[in-house]
């Protein structure tokens, strides 16, 4: 299990026609460690994807595993294609996406190593900066390991260049190890607007919003201004919208450009999730709300009245 050289494989994020963002950032964290990085795609028809990820800046060496078993990235099998592999190299990242975070820990866990989960800094090859207590500290991390198993927060890093790399692009044979699971069936929500671990701009709406109807005011102004839908844990359990739309430590973390929080409290949990945004602006009508802490701007104002105004005016 002892590596053989400095190569780091980064475990490319995708759904087998194209690379999802999240890897790139992943591909950037890894350039920080090392110089010869090489990306591998696992699934099914997914040669796009390899070809994508050989144009990446940084990117050494492309390995497509292409195999029918690998069609949904269910975590055991992709596990034991890692594992396969891991002999050549010293770290192994993925982008703390529910992807990331599902194959990581089986790797770690059968490797025997400890996982350095949603790291947000880099300070050597075996040291490592993440965010503990729903960010309000950050714990510096040394790991002894062999292999360094990684996730990481997409959010800290600059995303690499999609173009400017000729990687070559590699088959290399399925590992077996499925059978333990198989998926049999998925639901998947679409949208028309970004994703939001992607957008720009994210406009979230908390209990303040009082039901899931009222919901439709943030849709209007998200569609002014191109942006995605958030909300926080408050509304999500209140049922108001689907779990997928949550900001926090136990939802998505992002850092948008712009972040309007709307009828949102401002719970430390909820902060996690977006404090890095470039800018926030919260709308809530208790002028001691927390998130007034956080927030650029901030509009003391009911927000029944201000966020149709807002819609109006642009």
């Amino acid at each position: 299990m002892t590596s053989s050289n400095g190569a780091i494989l980064v475990l490319a994020d995708h759904d087998n026609a194209t690379l999802k963002p999240a890897t790139l950032n992943a591909v950037a964290a890894a350039s920080r460690i090392g110089s010869d990085i090489h990306v591998l795609v696992a699934g099914k028809g997914a040669r796009a994807v390899a070809d994508t990820a050989a144009e990446v800046a940084g990117v050494t060496r492309v390995l497509l595993a292409d195999a029918a078993e690998y069609e949904h990235r269910l975590p055991e099998p992709v596990a034991a294609l890692v594992i396969s592999l891991v002999p050549a190299y010293g770290h192994v990242l993925a982008a703390a996406t529910s992807e990331g975070k599902n194959v990581m820990p089986r790797v770690a866990a059968l490797l025997d190593v400890a996982q350095i989960s949603d790291i947000t800094g880099i300070v050597s090859a075996d040291t490592f900066e993440r965010p503990v207590y729903a960010g309000n500290a950050i714990a510096t991390v040394q790991s002894r390991d062999p292999v360094k198993i990684i996730t990481v927060r997409a959010t800290a890093f600059e995303a690499a260049a999609a173009t400017g790399g000729a990687a070559a692009v590699e088959s290399v044979a399925a590992a077996g190890g499925g059978g333990l699971s198989k998926l049999l069936g998925q639901e998947l929500t679409k949208s028309e607007r970004p994703e939001l671990t992607q957008a720009r701009v994210v406009v979230s709406g908390g209990r303040g919003m009082q039901s899931g109807e009222n919901f439709t005011l943030l849709e209007a102004l998200a569609d002014k201004l191109g942006a995605a839908v958030g909300a926080s844990r408050a509304a999500v359990d209140a049922g108001f919208v689907p779990n997928d739309y949550q900001v926090g430590q136990t939802g998505k973390i992002v850092a948008p450009e712009l972040y309007i929080a709307v009828g949102i409290s401002g719970a430390i949990q909820h902060l996690a999730g977006m404090k890095d945004s470039k800018v926030i602006v919260a709308i809530n009508k208790d002028e001691e709300a927390p998130i007034f802490q956080v927030a650029d701007y901030g509009l003391v104002a009911d927000l029944f009245k201000a966020v149709p105004e807002l819609v109006a005016a642009l």
